[in-house]
This record gives structure tokens, C-alpha cells and sequence, in this order.
């Protein structure tokens, strides 16, 4: 079982012009510059933005051959670009989720199963994740905890949480 570690978030670098900001490829090129370790990796990845201590969750990706491959394609500088327009202010950023070095490559289908994973609790996070595929709503959800709307949850949603390992991590 592939047990894969989160690293972040990293700011991404961006242009600010005028009358709007955009992530650009040299914006790309300076953030591989200061994340060389990151390049040839392989795993998921969530674009996002971080505005004061809130973070939002925009796109999810995966890379089966490299992360410097895939993030910052030209179609993904469009999606991010889709999505940071909307919040002035927020910096974006990336998290990274992927095998440390000296376990080895994950396999393609365990990747694709993250990916899967962080789409579902991406859109549980925010309803406007821009990914194509993956963020159709499950049409349920648990009262105090998952999909069940605002408020604290009550002491029987609480303790099913930590049955499940829901919202906290394991020790």
C-alpha cells in the first residue's frame, strides 16, 4: 500500500497587472527554481488559494510521470487562472501528496484512486472546484459530518467522526 505524504503549501508565484493577476509560464518556471525536489515526483496535487488563514481548494490534479510534467501545463494555467480570477486578494498555492523518495513510485492506478479521493472531499470543501470530471454532487451526505451543511455537529456526529478517523488524523 502506497502511503502517500502531504507537502505544503507552497506560494505560487504570479503576475500582477493592472487589472488582473495570472499565473504565467515563468511564474512556473521560478516555482520548479525553488521546488527542484518536487519535479520528477509523481502523486496528486491540489491548486489553491490562501486568503488571511482560510485555504480553498480549486483544482486537483494527478501526475503519473512527473509533477514538472503536468502542473502547470498550459490547459491547467487557464483552469488556475479560471479559478484564482474569482478571489482578489488570496494568494494561490500547491500542495503536493505523494510517496517519499526512498519508498519508490506509487502505481498509476493508486494515484488515480487519490485522485479520486481528493476530488470528492475537494468538492465536499468547495462546491466551485473547477475540475471537469469527478465533481458531479453524491446526492448525500451525514449530518455533522459530511455533506451535511453548517453548524456544530452533535455529540453523536462528534463521536462518529473519531470512530471512523474522520476530520483528525490517526495516531
Amino acid at each position: 500500500m502506497a502511503k502517500f505524504h502531504v507537502y505544503g503549501p507552497f506560494p505560487v508565484p504570479f503576475y500582477r497587472g493592472r487589472g488582473s493577476r495570472t499565473v504565467t509560464p515563468d511564474d512556473a518556471k521560478e516555482f520548479w527554481r525553488k521546488h527542484p525536489e518536487f519535479a520528477s515526483r509523481r502523486g496528486c496535487y491540489v491548486f489553491g488559494i490562501q486568503a488571511g488563514k482560510g485555504l480553498k481548494p480549486g483544482y486537483v490534479g494527478m501526475a503519473t510521470r512527473s509533477f514538472k510534467g503536468e502542473v502547470f501545463q498550459p490547459h491547467k494555467l487557464t483552469q488556475y487562472q479560471q479559478f484564482f480570477a474569482d478571489y482578489d486578494g488570496a494568494t494561490p498555492i500547491m500542495f503536493f501528496l505523494a510517496v517519499p523518495r526512498q519508498k519508490g513510485a506509487p502505481k498509476r492506478s493508486q494515484i488515480r484512486d487519490l485522485e479520486r479521493f481528493l476530488i470528492e472531499v475537494g468538492v465536499a470543501a468547495n462546491s466551485g472546484l473547477i475540475n471537469k470530471r469527478g465533481t458531479k454532487s453524491a446526492g448525500w451526505g451525514i449530518v455533522g459530518v459530511l455533506r451535511g451543511g453548517t453548524g456544530r455537529p452533535s455529540k453523536a456526529a462528534q463521536h462518529f467522526r473519531k470512530l471512523m478517523g474522520i476530520g483528525a488524523a490517526p495516531l
